[in-house]
């Protein structure tokens, strides 16, 4: 009896390939037979899954996203009660910071994606789409914050939320480059909520 594939759990398996070579050496050089070899599988094979780089390098970095997202929910519901807007917020921030070995791995995946995405329109069109939904996210709970009294009535939801999603990105590089900790990081992300969330 022929051996039965989960097709998805294949992708997910090539999708760690690429990470993994993404985060130590970058994906200028990562051809498909170099994440074919990682991945332990022929060329033939992995094209079976992705019939382009570019095709790999969506699902690698869509996967990326959802596993963020689900630690993102799990650390959310962990929390007594009704998590407030700056619970979510601080959640959030916290999975996009390279605060330990598996999230230092996913943003230097990231970056390396991103760096192809400034060459490759699709890449790029790819890449820009999830900008708006982050900032339209991190809008809705200072909203919501707003009218419970936590966040000034005078703060724009939308500027606040593109000046965290900036924050977060200079944090992620200075951590990455060790110019501070992760801590101190998490840290300076703290205090920039604590003005925020100061009605």
């Amino acid at each position: 009896m022929p051996k039965l594939v989960d097709h998805d759990e294949r992708r997910r398996h090539i999708a760690a390939a690429l990470w993994r070579i993404a985060s130590t050496r970058g994906l200028d050089g990562a051809s498909l037979r170099d994440v074919a070899a990682e991945a332990g599988m022929s060329l033939g094979q992995l094209q079976h899954y992705f019939r382009s780089r570019g095709d790999m390098l969506v699902f690698a970095l869509d996967h990326i996203n959802e596993l963020a997202a689900g630690r993102i929910r799990e650390r959310v519901l962990a929390t007594a009660g009704t998590p407030s807007p700056r619970t979510v917020l601080r959640e959030i921030v916290a999975e996009m910071l390279p605060l330990d070995d598996n999230s230092r791995s996913g943003v230097l995946v990231q970056i390396a994606y991103f760096m192809q995405a400034v060459h490759d329109e699709r890449l790029r069109r790819h890449a820009k789409e999830g900008i708006p939904l982050l900032r339209a996210l991190f809008a809705e709970q200072i909203r919501q914050a707003i009218g419970r009294g936590e966040v000034a009535a005078d703060r724009d939801p939308e500027t606040e939320a593109m000046l965290l999603i900036c924050l977060v990105d200079g944090l992620t590089s200075y951590t990455l480059l060790d110019v501070q900790t992760p801590q101190e990081a998490l840290r300076l992300a703290d205090a920039h909520l604590d003005r925020l969330f100061t009605p």
